[in-house]
């Protein structure tokens, strides 16, 4: 039996990659205490034991018994409020507003790394741990965001807000295999959850369907026309929520224009949708806000870095340039679709230099508060 090392709060979804995390810990000698968030009520989640989703009642059980298997202790912990509050109202609030947000990002932001390590520090936990696939490793005093050994799972891009602090006492076990290996290793401890498939959908819309979601959320609608980039009225709409910048599909154009035509530009305040052609999506600035910077270091002058700007998107060469909290990013080449809401993330190699969210305009910069000083 390895010696105890501490005690360790695992976030534990019910699926494989956080039931892993779980059991490597308990190998290191960890005292493990399994914490799965329950984030809406149940009917909401929908869903059976084959649903590519999360959370759902089978989800709890499968992470409440992969701690009977390891004899760890679960916590069955209510997180509706926050997460109704930082996740859902983001999220539907952002269609409004004519972003497109990513839900992860909030979710990772406000729940996993605050929340839970609040609720952490109520029963002593030395460390936190996810079965997110990225890797933090220790240079000097410093902590540093690496991307995960398994390129084709990596989840470095939605970790970019983690701090100092919070990675001075995170763990990321799964970062350090690839996925066939994190399958191999639950076979060989026998867990319950090591055939279950991965969750594919956004965790709250089980059905894929987000649009009907958010529309039946909506607080503010804002109908508007759709035009051309010289100010041609091409049809109107019910609402900008309806749109995100790149959609080719669902657009109410009134005779056609010969061509494909995407949509180039939403303007929420005054309801306008532009569209035009594929050439009309290049861009090679644009802004990033609320950015953190994971050193906790603000750069001094611009830098160098590769620069993804969407999840499943692949890392371009630019030079980036703080100014308060904000940066202005210039890529080398024009890029497509570049999209405000979502994610700009700075990579120096495999390591995580820091991010913020996608802007078009330039958004006011304010003093950034030091990132050394949040839990």
């Amino acid at each position: 039996m390895s010696k105890f090392v501490g005690r360790a709060v695992v976030a534990m979804s019910g699926g494989v990659d956080s039931s892993v995390a779980a059991a490597l810990l308990a190998r290191e000698g960890y005292e493990v205490v399994g914490i799965t968030m329950r984030l809406f009520p149940q009917p909401f989640a929908g869903a059976g034991r084959l649903n590519k989703s999360c959370c759902s009642l089978e989800d709890v059980e499968d992470a409440r018994a992969t701690c009977r298997k390891m004899g760890a202790r679960h916590l069955y912990l209510n997180f509706e409020k926050e997460f109704q509050e930082h996740v859902i109202d983001y999220f539907v609030g952002e269609y409004e507003r004519g972003r497109t947000p990513h839900p992860c990002l909030a979710c990772n932001d406000r729940l996993k790394f605050d929340f839970l390590m609040r609720r952490a520090d109520l029963i002593d936990a030395d460390v936190v741990a996810t079965g997110h696939y990225a890797r933090i490793q220790r240079s000097g005093s410093m902590y540093q965001l690496s991307r995960a050994v398994d390129p084709a799972k990596d989840q470095s891009y939605v970790l970019y807000n983690l701090t100092q602090g919070q990675m001075a006492r995170l763990k990321l076990p799964v970062g350090a295999f690839t996925k066939t290996r994190i399958r191999e290793i639950a076979h060989e401890l026998d867990l319950p959850v090591a055939d279950k498939p991965d969750s594919q959908d956004i965790c709250f819309i089980p059905s894929g369907d987000y649009r009907k979601f958010v529309e039946a959320r909506l607080k503010n609608r804002r109908p508007g026309v759709i035009r051309d980039s010289s100010g041609k009225v091409l049809g109107r709409h019910d609402g900008v929520h309806g749109f995100t910048v790149g959609q080719r599909k669902g657009l109410s154009i009134e005779g056609g224009l010969g061509r494909p035509v995407f949509v180039t530009e939403i303007d929420a305040a005054t309801g306008t949708i532009t569209v035009g052609p594929s050439e009309e999506l290049m861009r090679r600035a644009f802004f990033a806000s609320d950015v953190n910077w994971v050193s906790g270091v603000t750069p001094q002058g611009p830098l160098r870095a590769s620069v993804r700007v969407r999840y499943t998107g692949r890392d371009e060469l630019a030079t980036v340039e703080a100014f308060g909290n904000a940066a202005r990013i210039t890529f080398d080449q024009p890029m497509r679709a570049i999209t405000p809401g979502q994610a700009a993330v700075f990579y120096d190699g495999d390591t995580v230099i820091g991010g913020g969210y996608v802007e078009l305009a330039e958004p006011a910069a304010t003093s950034p508060e030091p990132a050394l000083s949040r839990a």
